[in-house]
């Protein structure tokens, strides 16, 4: 179908797309901040209707205990006392409430009259608001920068034919997890301010989505890693070796090890029954998130070594060209570089909440959890900065179609797996 439109229809498709996604962003963030003042609204609303009718069922209570009181006083001989009618203080003012106090002058064990003392303090109701986090906020403003970018990489790595390569097949699969992880943090905001998340069905359903959406973030890394390490290695036999089917099966099984992962506390690996084997991430257990946090780590070390050797065979290719050895040292010395700078940023980004899961439990302070989360949902910000707008060819579609032009200095030259 791409191949029969004209290019001018393909870029206005696109163009057309990219407002529709930044619309759509506009709405997600309006639907989130809106609907909080909303209910704050509501409630207090219905707050001020209950003062009022509290205030009219206190006014008829003391009316009628006033009543009964001036009866009880006219009924009563030999007292000789009356309520004091000269007191400034109106009986039927809703401003004043009256409370009754025993007299101690009467030691009788007979019914006594009880005396009026007034209780200038006006009756109040008191309504529980659940106050917002700013780390929620923080984190749901980071989850709509997340589906804004990541929506922008799939719509142009969709209507645009050209890239279809395997380097792009990976570089969707990550740009889709990430935009799913950005849903789950705004969902986890909703669902925790919105909705009852006392419900089981719903907290489950927010841990299982952004646990499924961060794995296959961290494991579609790990693939580009090893598709850049095949086609530094294999040079020669990458492009017959490493065909787009192949490429389909191994995000297949990405995505089906990560949803398994994600469907784990619905299936009865969650702490709701009991919350001392919480983790830091309720309902996950503790065991469950040591586990998980052991498998980054292996994942980290695994994407460490194949960078070490990616950067020995670029050296070596280096000295074996004699020809062209200065602008490839230089070359390779920059990719070196930009290859140090990527795994520094996925470390910083992941290490801390991955350590922290291991020695914490639920027990720990909430404000610990949420600074070492935090960082980790920004590695889903500068994915797309790192693997997808740095490209040429994706740099070129978006020129095309926000400008309908390229500019001069963009290079042109088709970009491989083995570039950095």
């Amino acid at each position: 179908m791409h191949e029969l439109l004209p290019q001018g229809c393909e870029h206005r498709e696109l163009r057309g797309l990219l407002v529709e996604v930044l619309l759509l962003v506009v709405v997600v963030v309006v639907v989130v901040t809106f609907p909080n003042r909303l209910q704050s609204l509501t409630v207090c609303v219905c707050a001020h209707e209950r003062k009022k009718r509290e205030r009219e069922r206190e006014r008829g209570r003391r009316r009628a205990m006033i009543l009964s009181l001036a009866a009880a006083a006219a009924m009563s001989s030999g007292s000789g006392s009356s309520p004091n009618s000269s007191s400034p203080l109106d009986p039927f003012d809703s401003s004043t409430s009256w409370i009754l106090a025993e007299d101690p002058s009467n030691s009788s064990s007979e019914p006594i009259l009880r005396t009026m003392t007034p209780d200038l303090q006006p009756a109040s109701t008191t309504v529980a608001v659940q106050e917002v986090s700013p780390w929620d906020i923080a984190l749901c403003v980071t989850g709509t920068l997340i589906s804004c970018e990541n929506a922008l990489v799939i719509a142009v790595l969709f209507y645009t034919p050209t890239l279809r390569a395997p380097m792009f097949i990976l570089i969707g699969s990550l740009a889709v997890a990430d935009l799913l992880a950005g849903l789950g943090l705004i969902l986890n905001f909703v669902f925790t301010y919105l909705v009852d998340s006392s419900v089981e069905f719903v907290t489950l359903l927010s841990v299982g989505l952004l646990i499924s959406a961060f794995s296959a973030s961290v494991l579609n890394i790990l693939a580009i890693t090893v598709d850049r390490y095949l086609s530094l290695y294999n040079a020669l036999t990458y492009h017959t070796e490493r065909t787009v089917t192949f490429t389909y099966v191994m995000v297949v099984f990405i995505w089906v090890s990560c949803l398994t992962l994600g469907l784990l506390p619905a299936l009865g690996w969650n702490c709701l029954r009991d919350e001392s084997t919480c983790s830091i991430c309720r309902p996950v257990t503790k065991n469950n998130a040591v586990a998980l946090a052991v498998t980054f780590l292996l994942v980290f070390a695994l994407m460490m070594q194949l960078y070490l050797q990616i950067c020995k065979i670029a050296f070596r290719h280096a000295q074996q060209i004699a020809v062209q050895h200065q602008f490839v040292a230089i070359s390779t010395t920059k990719g070196v570089s930009t290859l140090s700078a990527i795994l520094c940023a996925f470390g910083a980004c992941w290490l801390p909440f991955a350590m922290y899961s291991i020695v914490a439990d639920s027990s720990y302070p909430v404000i610990y959890t949420y600074a070492t989360v935090l960082p980790a949902t920004c590695c889903s910000v500068i994915n797309p900065i790192i693997y997808a707008f740095r490209n040429p060819d994706i740099q070129k579609s978006l020129w095309m179609a926000c400008c309908g032009c390229v500019p001069s200095n963009l290079s042109l030259r088709p970009r491989t797996s083995s570039d950095v």
